[in-house]
């Protein structure tokens, strides 16, 4: 490398539909370099059409890791993503390639950029415990001995998530620590030099391209593709994926095909929103915003344009 890119990754973020892949593509082809996908549906096979997946011809271009690896029965954690991703990222690295991180699983990019906290396993009759304190004494009652015990974690916990709350009491009970502090000692960012790239859109465009991306996936055989899903994995993790899960209701009788379309598009927009609210909090992001612009070249000149350390990169 010229540019002295030693342990650099690019990561190229955003919502659903934003336009992520078509850009990665040719970043990727710029920098004769592959990509690393960090969409937890990618990875499983035979869902091709409701992933929105790479296309033949672009995986063809450029190959891609993290894509096609698991069956739909199996389970995947953003850990096993971390150490999955590390292994491709030291791979090319070690072949003088930046690596391309590209996906909208939050949860997966930030097992790179800050690392995970996984704690203790459950301890189920503690969380037993708990929650029958929480039925004995009312709502609200666990979370407010967590602001007692850990108000830095009660901080990050809506009051309302009895889940969340729920875990953070069991770690600090188990462990004799705060939670937070228990993150703090364990969570440990990548070695990596990370320059992160967000794309972004008005919310009405985004929207709008998210239904004409569901009216895509439907004249592809989104419909079909499930059914075959079923056949192949009837105890499935990967179908509870958007749209998956709207078009097995209506193979299973329970919705129409309109209802389970319409409910695919307002999921997706809403998994769209919270995807920005996720990468929002996020630190050093170069957002980009893209409004308006539809050709892959043009995102990728304004995108050029707008972040001088990607462009030194390609043109040194």
């Amino acid at each position: 490398m010229s540019f002295s890119a030693k342990n650099t990754v690019i990561i190229i973020l955003g919502p659903t539909g934003v336009g992520k892949t078509a850009l990665s593509i040719l970043i990727a082809k710029a920098l004769g370099t592959e990509i690393i996908s960090a969409d937890s549906m990618q990875i499983y096979r035979h869902m091709d059409i409701g992933t929105a997946k790479p296309s033949a011809e672009e995986l063809r271009a450029i190959p891609h890791h993290m894509i096609d690896i698991l069956s739909p029965a199996e389970s995947f954690s953003a850990g096993m993503f971390r150490e999955r991703a590390k292994e491709a990222i030291d791979g090319l690295l070690a072949k003088n390639r930046i690596p391309i991180i590209v996906g909208g699983t939050g949860l997966y990019i930030r097992s790179l950029t800050e690392g995970l906290f996984e704690g203790p396993g459950a301890d189920w009759p503690l969380r037993e415990k708990l929650m029958e304190d929480e039925k004995i004494h009312g709502s609200g009652h666990l979370y407010k001995y967590l602001c007692e015990i850990d108000p830095a974690a009660a901080e990050k916990i809506s009051p309302n998530d009895l889940r969340r709350t729920v875990r953070a009491l069991e770690v600090s009970l188990k462990e004799d620590k705060k939670i937070s502090e228990c993150r703090q000692l364990s969570t440990k960012p990548a070695d990596y030099n990370f320059i992160k790239i967000g794309l972004s859109r008005d919310r009405e465009e985004l929207y709008r391209m998210i239904e004409e991306r569901v009216d895509k996936m439907m004249e592809e055989g989104l419909l079909d593709e499930t059914g075959r899903l079923l056949s192949m994995a009837p105890e499935r993790t990967a179908l509870q994926a958007l749209g998956y899960r709207e078009m097995e209701q209506c193979l299973e009788g329970s919705i129409g095909l309109e209802e389970a379309v319409r409910l695919t598009k307002k999921r997706t927009k809403m998994y769209a929103k919270r995807q920005m609210t996720w990468f929002r909090k996020e630190q050093g992001i170069n957002w980009v915003d893209i409004t308006g612009l539809v050709s892959a070249d043009d995102i990728y000149e304004k995108v050029l344009n707008k972040v001088e350390i990607l462009r030194e990169i390609i043109y040194s």
